[in-house]
């Protein structure tokens, strides 16, 4: 029926018509009412997958071997996250290529929140600049939740060394060029482009020694068969607690609550030198943002906790929490950084 038909019988005055809408009006209200029933249901399907989150064990892929220091903290805040959410949040760890192996499995694996990536974020702000055909893309393959501690690189050397200060160790350098011998983690890693900025900085040259790993490296440090090295302080503290190393500064913008006599290289005359290991957590790309808020919330409780705080103090590190898109900004401008690091100086993986 037309609308002018229908007009036309309204004019009747037919009392069965009365307060009954022209159909099309029917038609556009019901549909209007359906679209919005069908909104309110789907709304209501993902705040409930959300609260519900997780229903199963969550994998949590962390890129370097077991007792690393990124180990170390992915299994402490797993386990808090199995008490908090009531699942088991279960450490797998995928090492290998600089931890271009694991982040690769995450970037390719179901974006459901049963996935969730322990990042050394040097994997995916470094790691770009000497692996030039990495198999994901480390801003736009990965959903940020949010940054999780940092571990400023302690710069160390054996407790025989000459040098008591920075400004002695360097001294000694340009004094001896070449004869200092710089332990790091392999080439590209970020203990390296530490102390290749260090060494540029200072106008010194260093003999570069690569290690296999931070354990075998703070060995030879501590042994006196190299001299120093700029790793995490998550690894470095342990033996200069120990006494078997001597800090001379750490590469953090701040001094660090738990160890606040030792300065910033910043202080000792290196503006902008800041390098270390930062950690942060991440999920496929296409998360959905009630679980990316889930997961966040928790976390942030989580680190938020004074014994927890605390105990990540003890470690060598000082929590730092963010938002998601904190943690995403941080990976863009550390990647441009470190880029630029590596170009310069030429550095390449072997």
């Amino acid at each position: 029926m037309s609308m002018k038909a229908w007009r036309h019988i309204k004019k009747t005055e037919n009392p069965a018509l009365s307060g009954v809408e022209p159909p099309t009006r029917i038609t556009m209200t019901h549909a209007i009412r359906l679209i919005a029933t069908v909104f309110a249901m789907l709304f209501a399907a993902f705040s409930a997958h959300a609260q519900a989150y997780p229903v199963k064990p969550v994998r949590v892929i962390i890129t370097f071997p077991a007792g690393g220091a990124t180990d170390i903290v992915g299994r402490i805040l797993s386990a808090k996250l199995q008490e908090s959410l009531g699942q088991p949040f279960l450490v797998e760890n995928r090492a290998g290529a600089n931890g271009n192996i694991g982040a690769d499995f995450v970037a390719k694996a179901p974006a459901d929140g049963y996935t969730l990536f322990h990042a050394d974020l040097s994997t995916l702000t470094i790691g770009p600049a000497v692996y030039p055909k990495l198999p994901f893309d480390p801003i736009d393959d990965f959903t940020p939740i949010t940054l999780l501690v940092n571990s400023p690189h302690g710069i160390a050397v054996h407790p025989n060394f000459k040098a008591q200060t920075l400004a002695q160790f360097i001294d000694y350098a340009k004094a001896n060029p070449g004869k200092v011998n710089y332990a790091h983690l392999g080439n590209g890693s970020a203990s390296h482009l530490a102390g290749i900025e260090l060494a540029a900085r200072a106008g010194v040259t260093f003999t570069f020694i690569p290690y296999k790993g931070g354990a075998p490296a703070l060995a030879d440090v501590a042994g006196g068969q190299a001299d120093a090295l700029a790793i995490a302080m998550v690894s470095t503290y342990p033996y200069v607690r120990g006494g078997k190393l001597r800090l001379l500064g750490i590469t953090g913008p701040n001094r660090m609550s738990f160890i606040p006599e030792v300065p910033t290289a910043i202080e000792l005359g290196y503006p902008g030198f800041v390098a270390g290991q930062v950690q942060g957590i991440f999920g496929p790309k296409g998360m959905s943002k009630e679980i990316v808020a889930r997961l966040n919330s928790e976390l942030l409780k989580i680190l938020g906790d004074p014994e927890m705080k605390k105990r990540i103090s003890d470690l060598g590190a000082e929590v730092t929490p963010s938002t998601p898109e904190g943690l995403g900004r941080f990976v863009v401008e550390q990647k441009a950084k470190w880029a630029k690091i590596v170009h310069d100086h030429n550095v390449k993986v072997d």
